[in-house]
């Protein structure tokens, strides 16, 4: 293949910097790819006008109304024919990954050499909402390459106003801080609403997020409009042979300057063991013969901290669940949002358990459907119509977890609440 010469020196640049560069794989594949020599002069055009030349349009494969992401090239000579020709289609397909991102390096071989085949090779892992992205097919080869990545076990993924892919941590496979099989809520949740992907009908995207404990390693809270977190509610466990043997290692300074003092609730403390305090919410664990680390649980937020740090000394406990969230998202009409907690704890333990899950998401995907104006995400409905609506909507009782932020005034007005506590007694007795 005979590539065509090009000068890209405002690409050249972004390659000098002290960080990996795009434009050194782009370069990388052009080697091989006339296609990709035309989109690096297409590339370059834009650099050097500021201005982007690529436009949407319609385009999809047979039974699929979403996923594939059209983008053809503005830039036309004087005859309205492509400055450059092989990149002036140069589509994307959304394919859905597998739970908890598990592949094998066959299949991944086989994902790579597809997409050589029909396309770019150009191939991103994985989209904010877990999509592998396949870049860079034109119109006659979008079917092809989909047909083929579907007979190898996959499937198409979401674009649109419509459910996107989901993502959910690797979780219960590897990860001993897991709280449940993300895995398997991952799957159920997704598979029960697959229609709702694959024919784009809701007022714009809504995204589902799993994961398996609260350092939220699929960035939930941030970037998903059902946000289900693991945790637990009892007592942090404590192994006092790793613990001893971490503070042999690290020391008290360490154990001070980035434990104790770092909690935000400050709810641990270091002491000398007799004096440790008794009670059902105190988790102490010796560090030598003489002192010990107290944990008072009433006050632990769970963020994770200390259980990183001193990782197997300290574990998150057996009661454990999930949390679930809804609204979280990036800029759009209001502003980035985070997740809002509408559940603060639930145990998915049985088959009973993960088809509530499934349930509350049906509910929640029915309600934004029914509520939310168009290019409007889930957060922003609920900033609209107030959380209290929102949660009547969902048949869920009020909780003070659920408070985003405390009140700053400590004046609260109390008249009317006579006629609302008759309101609610009222609903309740009709129910």
């Amino acid at each position: 293949m005979a590539n065509k010469p090009h000068d890209t020196p405002l690409l050249d640049e972004l390659e000098t910097g002290p960080w990996p560069s795009f434009v050194t794989g782009l370069k990388r594949l052009a080697k091989d790819k006339d296609q990709m020599v035309d989109l690096l002069d297409q590339l370059e055009h834009s650099y050097r006008t500021k201005l982007g030349y690529w436009k949407g349009g319609t385009l999809g494969v047979y039974g699929y109304g979403g996923g594939v992401i059209p983008r053809f090239s503005e830039i036309k000579d004087e005859n309205g024919k492509p400055v450059y020709p092989l990149a002036s289609e140069f589509h994307t397909l959304r394919i859905m990954p597998p739970s908890g991102m598990h592949y094998t390096t066959d299949i991944l071989r086989k994902l790579a050499d597809i997409w050589d085949r029909h396309a770019s090779g150009l191939i991103g892992m994985h989209g904010q909402s877990g999509d592998i992205l396949f870049m860079g097919a034109n119109n006659e080869n979008v079917q092809k390459a989909f047909d083929e990545l579907n007979e190898a076990g996959f499937d198409m993924g979401g674009a649109g106003p419509a459910l996107r892919s989901s993502v959910s941590c690797i979780g219960a496979a590897r990860c001993e801080h897991s709280c449940y099989d993300e895995g398997k809520a991952h799957v159920m949740v997704i598979n029960n609403f697959l229609d709702d992907m694959h024919r784009p009908a809701l007022p714009y995207k809504f995204k589902f997020k799993f994961s398996g404990c609260p350092n939220d390693c699929t960035n939930s809270i941030q970037r998903s409009d059902l946000a289900i977190i693991g945790t637990w509610r009892d007592n942090m466990r404590t192994d006092e042979p790793m613990a001893k043997k971490w503070f042999a290692k690290h020391g008290m300074n360490e154990l001070v300057n980035n434990v104790v003092t770092r909690c935000p609730t400050k709810a641990m403390q270091v002491k000398d063991v007799k004096d440790v305090r008794k009670g059902a919410a105190i988790s102490a664990v010796a560090l030598n013969d003489t002192q010990a680390l107290e944990i008072d649980n009433s006050d632990c937020v769970r963020c994770m901290h200390c259980i990183n740090v001193m990782c197997g000394a300290l574990a998150p406990g057996k009661d454990k669940g999930v949390t679930v969230l809804c609204g979280g998202k990036r800029t759009l009409k209001i502003g980035d949002t985070m997740g809002t907690v509408i559940v603060p704890f639930h145990r998915l333990q049985t088959e009973e358990d993960y088809a509530w899950l499934v349930e509350l998401g049906g509910k929640v995907i029915e309600f934004f459907a029914e509520n939310a104006l168009e290019h409007e995400r889930t957060g922003e409905m609920v900033e609209r119509i107030g959380l209290a609506s929102f949660l009547e909507g969902m048949d869920l009782e009020v909780d003070a977890n659920m408070v985003s932020c405390p009140r700053t005034n400590s004046y609260v007005r109390t008249d009317g609440w006579n006629e609302e506590v008759a309101r609610i007694k009222a609903k309740q007795a009709a129910a």
